[in-house]
């Protein structure tokens, strides 16, 4: 079976109970999925020897590294994923799923509900065509009856992207220990944190006991010895099912401010979901470098709420009005008058770090956003979705539905 090198024999990073921001120094690498998509679909056996050189504080990275990369073919994995019917985590399985394909691994997605529901009209799943046209295999069903659902077929590793909590995904923990599946795979989610004063949050920051997804997260540890945990932030990109970049489209489209709730410098993070497809990928192609690891899935680099507002209108060639307001002012709910956590005083940002130790994987920087966002507006302005408008009256935000 394929191995990734020895992280000791590569790869040097401080605790990650350390805050990486409290040193003079800032982390990145060379090495990223956009050079690791070089490689040939039947490579995964990575060889990694990096140099290091230090930058001073006013630098934004923390290491530069040369890597020598070293392919060879991997084992082809059967792989199943339990697919979420809703929300912003269903375009992951739909990623992860061509991502695999693409790499030569047979795929089953079994979404939740019913092949004929109106959710299914909707993408990713009215994509799902790109999935079987690779060679793919789409089921729909109840994940607690999972093993009836396939129909007994096998396989290596199991993805549950779809349960909150330990009720939702214990019965499919317990079948595929039962079915002999080698590794299992937990998409949990990156709100699961407690909120710090030492922000950013980095694996290993403590999480919220009574989380849902921290119960699933111990169950799985306590019956696989081969597993990971993936803690994804916002995910954005073609296909997405749930509005993110999409809310600022709207109001940049429509000519409308775009109101953000406190000062606008709040920091948070953005990925694509094809890259965390290729984060995933990797652990299923090198299960010895992932097993044990959660890892955190984002960008490199934040992105303020405002900063996020200007990566849109530039996506969409037109200017954009930004305002401020106080939600306890205007008297509303800022969760369902903005597409982000409200953070009017808070920092929701996440960094990398067991992924570009353990994987050597480093989700795509900021930049590269802007080209995601083009993507992305563009399946906007073809779907014309009708999306609520926000108007702001002073401290007063009236919703209006067109």
């Amino acid at each position: 079976m394929a191995t990734l090198a020895p992280p000791s024999s590569s790869l040097t990073f401080s605790s990650p109970s350390l805050k990486l921001f409290h040193s003079s120094l800032l982390c990145s690498s060379r090495l990223s999925l956009s050079s690791l998509s070089q490689l040939s679909p039947l490579s995964s056996s990575l060889s990694i020897s990096p140099s290091f050189t230090a930058h001073p504080i006013c630098s934004r990275r923390l290491f530069t590294s040369s890597s020598t990369v070293k392919a060879s073919a991997a084992e082809k994995k059967k792989v199943l994923i339990v697919n979420t019917n809703s929300g912003g985590h269903a375009v992951i399985g739909f990623y992860f799923a061509k991502e695999l394909l693409g790499s030569g691994h047979e795929v089953t997605i079994l979404t939740v509900g019913e092949e004929s529901s109106d959710k299914m009209k909707k993408p990713p799943f009215s994509r799902f065509s790109e999935i079987v046209s690779a060679g793919g295999k789409t089921v729909w069903g109840n994940p607690a009856e999972v093993g009836k659902v396939v129909e007994g077929a096998a396989f290596d590793v199991v993805l549950d992207n779809n349960g909150k909590d330990l009720d939702a995904v214990r019965p499919v923990v317990d079948w595929a220990k039962s079915a002999g599946v080698k590794q299992f795979l937990f998409i949990s989610s990156a709100g699961i944190y407690k909120p710090t004063d030492e922000p950013p949050h980095v694996e290993g920051d403590v999480v919220k006991a009574d989380a849902g997804h921290v119960g699933v997260e111990k169950y799985i540890a306590e019956i696989f010895s081969s597993w990971a945990i993936f803690r994804p932030q916002y995910m954005i990109g073609s296909g997405n099912n749930k509005d993110c970049e999409e809310w600022f489209f709207d109001r940049i489209v429509r000519k409308r401010p775009v109101p953000i709730p406190g000062s606008g410098m709040q920091l948070t993070n953005i990925a694509h979901a094809r890259d965390l497809s290729s984060m995933l990928t990797l652990a299923v192609e090198n299960p010895e470098a992932a097993s044990g690891r959660i890892f955190n899935c984002v960008s490199d680099r934040a992105v303020t709420l405002d900063g996020m507002a200007k990566l849109c209108a530039q996506a969409a060639g037109l200017p954009v009005e930004i305002v401020h307001y106080n939600p306890k002012v205007a008297g509303i709910d800022a969760k369902k008058a903005f597409p982000f956590r409200n953070m009017v005083m808070a920092y929701f940002h996440l960094i990398i770090i067991y992924a570009l130790k353990y994987l050597s994987s480093l989700l795509v920087h900021l930049e590269s956003s802007l080209k995601i966002l083009l993507d992305s507006f563009n399946d906007f302005i073809s779907s014309c979705k009708p999306y609520p408008l926000h108007v702001l009256h002073g401290e007063t935000i009236t919703v209006i539905r067109l």
